[in-house]
């Protein structure tokens, strides 16, 4: 099973325990442990399959959850979460995730009512059966029945870019305030997680309690869900991203920041290391044990720096070996120097050649690849190998010093269900740029997906694979294979691997990019733009390229021209 696979099961185990009312260290332990799998480098297959190591070895996992991962590869499940099921069913995982339902409330509807589902619920609320149950009344079926409605919407996760838009324009009003001197995002949002659960915002200043009342007073607030003197928490916008501004001493403004950054598996083992060293770590501050006196807190380079460590990027802090690790250089923005995934009119596009290349140099971008769809993909007037030699030839004649930037031309070709090109090798031989991307047949079985990417790979003229695992954030799960064999064979081939900057994709995701990178992949960085303002989405792949520890170095389109030009005869 994939480490992903195995996670979600222990993570719906902690979920029934919860609902089971079990012992919160026993609980806390699964949820850890997820954590920790899901985002480990390596498949834990692997590590099992080699008599030199134990899953033991690996931070996070003691024994007993080793023996619960054993029973999971062996038969797909474990004995606790199938005792768990018997009593409670999967169905009610789902109600965790409604606004006013917690565990024990959660207990009550299946005891007493034999609620199991959301249909269930929703049927009970309207027939007002749930107000005769102990705690429960009138107003907590209207609650339950606006979350099952805000929960079918949204099921609770937007994408960066959403969230990216909402900070933007709730710092700029907040920062309106008298009296506030600054607004800062954390959480999530700040460690660029791919989707986002909701926003926390840090306000500092004298007027950081006024910024509150303000906050809740925004036109796009839909409803309050708190306000109090230091927090307000509120639903934004017809999506319902919950928002949460906090008030903050501006002695406590860096401690504030760690702590609400996350992750809170980061947390916890900054918070050991603090301790080991006789201090104690809060949203509010260090400070000695001894007597309680502060160490650091106004800054977040100061807390660090008091615990013996360089300053960790927030993208990196998901406790992931960062607190015993060098820390990189890691890639900037402006280390990003062309755009090499992008489409015009010529296929699915909306912009012409030209309209995309001054973009792009608007952007400050040397050089582009004009990579347009193959005939594979019809519905997108995907370009035969006629149309593919005119267009090449067109780009070529193209007087680059007027137009102000270098164009490379390209194709994304569609990777066929045996692996072969959509397009003949003298096609692909006439462009300066071959994405090869996978676009159809997505539900092959591992070992046919496997061998499907190894064959493409055998191609000469293909230079990096787009959007490797197919994945479209919030509506399609990645399609599976053995993306370690896949990896090893393209650094062999000297085939990059793509990370797709679209905020839909931003594919591939950091495990993967630390797995490619530890086989010797390289990488380019494209937006997959469509239209001209998809360009600013670069961004969003420098984001995810930070949370794979990704350096200047191991990114090719950071190269100036000639120098990514020559990179491919290495």
């Amino acid at each position: 099973m994939e480490n992903i696979e195995i996670a979600k099961l222990l993570s719906e185990t902690a979920d029934l325990m919860e609902i089971a009312a079990e012992d919160g260290f026993r609980i806390r332990s699964y949820r850890n442990a997820a954590a920790v799998i899901e985002g480990y480098g390596e498949r834990l297959a692997s590590v099992r399959a080699d008599p030199a190591r134990k899953l033991t070895d690996i931070p996070g996992i003691g024994k007993g959850i080793a023996g619960v991962i054993d029973e999971i590869e062996t038969r797909g499940s474990f004995d606790r979460r199938d005792e768990l099921l018997e009593r409670y069913p999967p169905t009610a995982l789902e109600m965790l995730h409604i606004q006013g339902l917690g565990p024990k409330t959660i207990a009550l509807l299946i005891e007493e009512l034999r609620i199991t589902t959301l249909d269930d619920l929703e049927r009970a609320c309207k027939e007002q059966r749930i107000r005769g149950l102990r705690r429960l009344g009138a107003k907590h079926e209207e609650k339950i029945l606006r979350g099952i409605e805000q929960y079918r919407k949204s099921a609770g996760r937007y994408l960066l870019n959403f969230a990216d838009a909402m900070a933007a324009e709730l710092t700029a009003y907040l920062a309106a305030t008298p009296g506030v001197e600054k607004v800062t995002p954390a959480g999530s949002y700040r460690r660029g997680k791919e989707t986002v659960g909701d926003l926390d915002l840090l306000v500092t200043g004298p007027g950081a309690q006024a910024a509150l009342d303000r906050f809740v007073a925004h036109p796009k607030v839909s409803e309050v869900l708190g306000h109090g003197e230091n927090k307000a928490s509120a639903r934004v916008g017809v999506e319902g991203l919950q928002v949460d501004v906090r008030a903050l001493p501006a002695e406590s403004f860096g401690a504030a920041m760690q702590y609400f950054t996350g992750s809170k598996e980061h947390n916890v083992a900054l918070r050991q290391r603090a301790l080991k060293q006789g201090y104690s770590l809060n949203e509010y501050g260090l400070f000695r044990l001894d007597d309680e006196s502060r160490v650091a807190g106004e800054t977040e380079e100061g807390i660090y720096a008091a615990l013996g460590l360089p300053f960790i990027p927030p993208e990196m802090r998901e406790n992931q070996g960062e607190l015993d690790a060098p820390v990189p250089a890691l890639l900037e923005l402006a280390d990003i120097r062309g755009d090499i995934h992008m489409h015009t009119r010529e296929s699915d596009g909306r912009a012409t050649l030209d309209e995309m290349a001054a973009a792009a140099r608007a952007l400050g971008r040397e050089y582009i690849a004009i990579t347009d769809h193959s005939k594979a993909l019809a519905m997108a007037n995907g370009l035969d190998e006629k149309r593919v030699l005119d267009f090449a030839a067109r780009v070529r004649a193209l007087d680059h010093e007027a137009l102000g930037i270098r164009v490379l031309s390209g194709i994304e070709c569609d990777i066929l269900k045996d692996g072969r090109m959509d397009l003949d090798d003298e096609a692909l031989a006439s462009l300066d740029f071959v994405v090869a991307s996978v676009h159809s047949y997505m539900n092959l079985s591992r070992e046919e997906m496997t061998d499907r990417y190894l064959a493409c790979l055998e191609n000469p003229y293909v230079k990096t694979i787009g959007h490797p695992t197919g994945r479209v954030l919030l509506h399609r799960d990645a399609f599976v294979y053995d993306f370690e064999t896949v990896a090893a064979a393209a650094a062999k081939r000297g085939v990059a691997m793509e990370l797709n900057a679209s905020p839909e994709r931003l594919d591939l995701h950091a495990t993967l990019l630390r797995i490619a990178k530890s086989k010797g992949v390289r990488f380019t960085i494209s937006t997959d733009a469509h239209h001209p303002r998809h360009l600013e989405n670069m961004k969003y792949g420098v984001k995810m390229a930070r949370r794979g520890w990704l350096t200047k170095a191991d990114v090719l389109n950071t190269l100036p021209y000639e120098e990514f030009i020559s990179s491919w005869a290495k």
